[in-house]
Formats: C-alpha cells, sequence, structure tokens
C-alpha cells in the first residue's frame, strides 16, 4: 500500500534543494541532497512530518472505504439473514485491512 503520493515527496525535495528523486520500494524515497554526489534516503521525521501535513493516500483512502463497505453489508445482510456469519467474516477482513492501514516505522 502506498502511504505517499510521489507529488508530496517530490514537492518536497524542490522546496528544499534536494534532486533526483527515486523510488526504491514502496515507500523507500531517496534525493540527491543539496551539493551532495551520494543519494541519501529522504529523512524518517521528514516523511512523518509529510503524512500528517498531507493526510491519507489515495489507496488509503479506498482501502478504508472498501472496509466501510464491507462492514455496512455485513451488518445488513447478518440482519437479514439472522445469522451472524456475515458479520465474522466481515470482521476477519476488515482486522487485515485495518492492519494494512497502521503506520509502522519507517
Amino acid at each position: 500500500m502506498k502511504r505517499f503520493r510521489d507529488e508530496w515527496i517530490d514537492e518536497w525535495c524542490q522546496e528544499n534543494g534536494w534532486t533526483d528523486l527515486f523510488v526504491e520500494r514502496c515507500c523507500n524515497y531517496w534525493a540527491f541532497p543539496p551539493s551532495s554526489v551520494m543519494p541519501l534516503p529522504i529523512p524518517n521525521d521528514t516523511l512523518r512530518a509529510i503524512k500528517n501535513a498531507k493526510g491519507m493516500s489515495d489507496d488509503e483512502k479506498s482501502w478504508t472505504f472498501a472496509a466501510i463497505a464491507i462492514s455496512c453489508l455485513a451488518s445488513i445482510f447478518s440482519f437479514i439473514l439472522r445469522n451472524p456469519l456475515p458479520i465474522t467474516c466481515a470482521f476477519g477482513c476488515v482486522a487485515f485491512i485495518v492492519g494494512q492501514l497502521e503506520i509502522e516505522e519507517f
């Protein structure tokens, strides 16, 4: 799941003089600091500040919407069928989604 939009990181790099941004893996951003000849990872504190300022990425928003939709549909089916099985299955799906949304140390 992408936690950042590339535009957010690129904007920060342009403001702070970092050049040639590239993404090694999903959330592993590297760039050349000002007057440097070797790329460095974007600092974790900076990534946290960007995340706090910009909020949720598009992937996170869509997964959150999916979790809400699954919960609502399971509640309706549980009521109609008078059976707790749909809610139980939804709990497992939503628990997985929430685990993916959890912010780990960058």
